[in-house]
Formats: C-alpha cells, sequence, structure tokens
C-alpha cells in the first residue's frame, strides 16, 4: 500500500502546489556531490543529505514531504519493499563553490534543502555542531547538497551540473 501520494484506487501521482498556485506533478528530488570526494566519503555525504531533507519536509514542509510519493513495491511472493520515492533522484557532481551557490539559489527560490559539509564528519556530532558553530558559512566545504521541487523550478539550478558517474 502507498504511504505517500499517490492514490491507490486512481494510481494518480501526489500534485504539488508551486509557488505561483498552480500544481504540479512533475517533481524531482536531486542531490549534488562535491566531485573531489573520495567514493566512501560521497557515499556518506550522498546518504546523509536525503535523510536530512525528507526530515525537513517532512516537519516543515507536508507538501513537498507528499510529493516524495513513497511506494511499496511489493514483490511476486507478497514481500514488501517500501518507502521508496516515485519520485526521480538525480545525483549530480561539482565543485565545492558550484555546491554552495546551489544551496543559496534553492534557498532564495523557496525550495527545501539541505546540505552536508566537512565539519559535520569525524568526531561525535556534538564536535561537529562546534566545528560548525566555529567555521564561517563562506568557509564551509560542501560534500553534498540536496534539493526537492517541481522539475521546471529545480532544473534551471542544476543544469550546470554534471551526472555523476
Amino acid at each position: 500500500m502507498p504511504v505517500g501520494g499517490c492514490d491507490p484506487a486512481t494510481k494518480n501521482p501526489a500534485q504539488i502546489r508551486r509557488k505561483n498556485g498552480t500544481v504540479s506533478m512533475a517533481y524531482k528530488i536531486a542531490v549534488a556531490v562535491n566531485k573531489s570526494l573520495e567514493p566512501g566519503v560521497a557515499l556518506n555525504a550522498v546518504a546523509h543529505a536525503p535523510l536530512g531533507l525528507a526530515a525537513k519536509a517532512s516537519r516543515d514542509h507536508a507538501e513537498v514531504f507528499t510529493g516524495f510519493d513513497f511506494q511499496n513495491y511489493a514483490d511476486a511472493d507478497g514481500g514488501d519493499h517500501d518507502f521508496i520515492s516515485a519520485r526521480s533522484l538525480i545525483v549530480l557532481r561539482g565543485r565545492n563553490g558550484e555546491l554552495g551557490r546551489l544551496r543559496e539559489d534553492a534557498r532564495r527560490e523557496g525550495l527545501v534543502s539541505v546540505d552536508f559539509t566537512h565539519q559535520m564528519t569525524g568526531d561525535t556530532f556534538v564536535e561537529q555542531l562546534v566545528r560548525s558553530a566555529a567555521t564561517p558559512s563562506a568557509e564551509f566545504q560542501y560534500y553534498a547538497v540536496a534539493v526537492a521541487g517541481p522539475v521546471d523550478e529545480l532544473d534551471p539550478l542544476t543544469r550546470k551540473l554534471s551526472l555523476w558517474r
């Protein structure tokens, strides 16, 4: 049984109300990763950023959380493979400055976004919080930025980033 924004009877996807009041069913999630990262560090960042994005959307943006359109992919044996988003999740790569710009542009456009930075790694979360608080935002080393929104609002912000390969 779906747990998100899809009507099980009609199979119609969730409709997302945009800033201008129109409704969009074309919705996606993008995670941009710093291309200088080692694979293990990049995977860690790609795991943390969407977790934060889902939590933030669930807490502050119910319409966006519904737009994740979580589904249960049932198998032929009756097994459940649930809580998988029906939306595209695109993994991109860019330089630190490009990730910082994506973060700022997403906030300016009112899109839900989160970032994961170097300051949030190593030691315990307490030391990470202290390190983050002591670092001016201009000096943050972005590892990943996750953004969700209507395709026509998100695509212009991610256009210059490359697909992660």
